[in-house]
């Protein structure tokens, strides 16, 4: 199964718009110093000379510090330098407009004549100002991009999960059901007179496997009786409900756990758990929870040794499992396999969120 390629997706709807920021940015801020230039009234030609002019040159003080001192320094937290650095750009600039602008102003347009705008310490004041507004400016812009591209991954990320989860739930449902109709025809072939009860009881199991589990979280009642139904249906199979010793501890039935984890388990006990011809076998299963802790442990005897680690736990079963709880409960499980030689022990721990 194919994952998603969330870096292409969100290269392709960049939501950075570094032509449209600045345009808005030189935009307000030409708007801004027209009207502090004009005193308030109407502008003539000076005025916007000058106002256009004077954004030229602070541009240069702003597109470093946007382009080289924000990236290099600010967002890689290397705030010392970066404050020592945005005080030169500042006072480097500042002190070469009040040396050199004037003088560019007459060379370029000769025909007007400008007054003093803007006193020494008011071009110092200015710069200040203009380079802390474009900073809070383009970090506000930077944050805006950052939560958009963060809200687009995890939607994606979810999808992607949700994705692989009914894959892994299409495994495990025709795997179920394969074996269980295994059982109908053998017990048709023999013509038993409780075909129709067991029918009854794999429609019931099969509704809860089909649809009640297709949801994100079940109840631990919900849960603990379709291992039972599923224990009662074994009979049909040769194999009594005596031989399962069954120990539930049950704090709150309202307790959530993801569908489905534990019949795969319980699957591979029957499949391998009984020799055919030993009738003391045993599935020993504990179905525990307290406060905010799950435990599940299901041990049997090996009476297909090499099966029941080799073949089961390939493909469907262990896989399966360890797939669904790296995806539903990342770090909030532990899964132990204990083989002795004489038996086979599966534990799941599971923390609620």
């Amino acid at each position: 199964m194919q994952s998603l390629n969330i870096k292409t997706i969100l290269q392709r709807s960049n939501y950075h718009r570094p032509l449209l920021f600045n345009g808005v940015l030189w935009f307000l801020a030409f708007l801004i110093l027209l009207f502090i230039f004009s005193k308030g009234k109407i502008p003539i030609t000076a005025d916007y000379i000058y106002t256009i002019v004077f954004l030229v040159i602070v541009a240069i003080p702003v597109s470093i510090n946007f382009y080289i001192l924000i990236p290099k320094f600010l967002k890689q937290e290397r705030y010392a330098i970066y404050s020592i650095l945005f005080i030169l750009n500042f006072y480097l600039f500042s002190f070469l407009n009040t040396q050199f602008f004037n003088s560019i102003l007459d060379t370029l347009f000769p025909k007007y004549f400008f007054v003093s705008y803007l006193s020494e310490a008011n071009v110092y004041l200015t710069y200040g100002i203009i380079l802390v507004a474009t900073t809070l400016f383009k970090l506000t812009e930077d944050w805006f991009y950052y939560n958009t591209n963060e809200n687009k991954v995890l939607k994606l990320q979810n999808q992607q999960i949700q994705t692989q989860l009914s894959a892994l739930r299409a495994q495990i449902n025709p795997h179920f059901l394969f074996n269980s109709l295994n059982v109908i025809y053998a017990m048709a072939l023999e013509k038993k007179e409780d075909i129709k009860t067991a029918i009854v009881e794999l429609s019931d199991i099969l509704r809860y496997v089909i649809y009640d589990s297709d949801t994100e979280r079940v109840t631990l009642k919900n849960e603990l009786e379709l291992l039972k139904n599923y224990i009662s249906f074994q009979k049909y199979r040769g194999h009594s409900e005596n031989t399962v010793d069954l120990v539930v501890e049950i704090e709150d039935e309202n307790f959530k756990i993801y569908p489905m984890l534990l019949l795969p388990l319980i699957e591979n006990a029957y499949k391998y758990g009984f020799s055919g011809d030993n009738t003391s076998d045993k599935i020993q299963i504990e179905f525990i929870q307290k406060a905010s802790d799950f435990k599940f442990r299901i041990e049997n005897t090996n009476g297909n040794a090499q099966n029941n680690l080799d073949d089961n736990y390939s493909g469907v079963g262990l896989e399966n499992l360890r797939n669904n709880l790296n995806l539903v409960y990342p770090d909030k499980h532990n899964l132990n396999i204990e083989y002795t030689g004489k038996t086979f022990v599966v534990t799941l721990n599971l923390k609620n969120e």
